[in-house]
């Protein structure tokens, strides 16, 4: 079950399909994510991608505060229909993209406030750091935005580029990163 925190569609609870390859943010790590992204981000003037999207958990929340632009990516048929599905029942303006993660952003022409990734927890840590330094090093972050990377508890990636903390939340660790660094 997802549940929708604030905005236009708050409290509203999705229902996903339970054959999808999928691993949602918690409710209590996701509200504390916008906790801590709402001190920093204007919601209504914000462009968000949110990769590995799965069931768009991320996109709804965005789009229901408001945010000018979200744009969903993942590779799985079953996740982009859902989410194509779901945002046009909420009437959400949300972009979903069909494709392998790392092949979008090494396209994309786009610039965003807030990015982020919540890949499968099996992804390798060279992959974790491809990850981030090509988001950073194409200018796919606005100066001021941040990246935040959805991890396993066994992964350290203070070490990667633009780094700047983790916040832990159960087995949901958060990382954060800039471009300031």
């Amino acid at each position: 079950m997802i549940r929708i925190i604030s905005g236009t569609h708050k409290s509203r609870r999705l229902q996903a399909p339970k054959n999808l390859p999928v691993r949602p943010t918690t409710d209590r790590a996701k509200e504390a994510l916008f906790n801590i992204l709402g001190g920093g981000l204007h919601w209504t003037e914000a462009s968000v991608l949110d990769l590995y999207a799965g069931t768009g958990n991320i996109s709804y929340e965005c789009a229901s505060r408001g945010c000018t632009s979200v744009t969903a990516v993942d590779a799985h048929p079953g996740c982009v229909k859902f989410i194509e599905k779901t945002a046009s029942q909420l009437g959400m303006q949300i972009s979903v993209v069909r494709r392998d993660v790392m092949k979008f952003l090494e396209q994309c022409g786009q610039s965003f406030d807030l990015i982020f990734a919540d890949p499968p927890y099996e992804i390798t840590p060279e992959e974790l750091g491809k990850l981030v330094s090509t988001c950073l090093e194409r200018g796919l972050l606005k100066p001021g935005g941040v990246l935040v990377l959805e991890h396993a508890s066994s992964r350290d990636l203070g070490n990667l580029m633009g780094f700047q903390e983790v916040r832990r939340y159960g087995r949901t660790h958060f990382s954060f990163f800039t471009q300031d660094k």
